[in-house]
């Protein structure tokens, strides 16, 4: 079999062909599947539940033609983000044009419409709660945006810390700091409250961390 595709991140064998292979020919049933890799479809059903169960691949019943419906697999948007992509890349060279003509502050002016964008469609839900809740609903929305989140509750004194473990622009916020305070804008004006970056992934720590202050609680 042909690798024009490379291996799929943290996959080998069998399972890793199944996912290369749905890449360059999907949708295909576990016959065709079976039929490309010469053996039978009981030996491959075994790895589509599991990537299954892992969210990798799904299948939908779809009609072809003359007879029954048939069920074939595809990868899902977990599966193919297995794939290298030139997001980040590509962003990166607008950005540096965009730096080159208007400065940092033009980074900043970008990234700051995008999370104003944002807060514009979540203020309404979050304004009428308290600090602790809103901090809360604000983690689930980073996690949605692929950051991770959650709120870790203070002590008795301690202020709550909002954590995100992945920083879901991490090439583009180690090379252009400016968006980190945009995002830490954004907190802040969500929240209705201080906050105070102890960690920050940019610069080598494993997580991004807020403390949030209780301004208004």
């Amino acid at each position: 079999m042909g690798h024009a595709v490379q291996a799929p991140a943290g996959y080998r064998g069998t399972r890793a062909e199944i996912i290369r292979t749905l890449k360059t020919s999907q949708p295909l049933t576990t016959k065709e599947l079976a039929t490309r890799f010469g053996v039978t479809a009981n030996a491959l059903r075994r790895h589509l539940k599991e990537l299954e169960a892992e969210g990798i691949v799904r299948y939908r019943r779809e009609i072809r033609g003359v007879g029954g419906p048939v069920f074939a697999y595809r990868l899902t948007e977990a599966g193919e983000s297995l794939f290298p992509r030139g997001y980040e890349r590509a962003l990166s060279e607008v950005l540096d044009l965009v730096r080159q003509q208007q400065g940092d502050e033009g980074v900043v002016r970008l990234f700051e419409r995008r999370w104003d964008d944002i807060a514009r469609v979540a203020r309404p839900e979050l304004e009428r709660l308290p600090v602790a809740q809103r901090a809360t609903r604000l983690a689930e929305l980073l996690t949605s945006l692929g950051y991770m989140a959650e709120v870790r509750p203070g002590g008795r004194d301690a202020l709550p810390v909002l954590t995100e473990h992945n920083c879901a622009i991490r090439v583009i916020a180690e090379r252009f700091p400016e968006v980190c305070a945009a995002e830490e804008r954004f907190i802040a004006d969500l929240l209705g409250a201080p906050v105070t970056r102890q960690a920050h992934i940019a610069k080598g720590a494993n997580c991004c961390e807020y403390c949030v202050g209780t301004r208004d609680s």
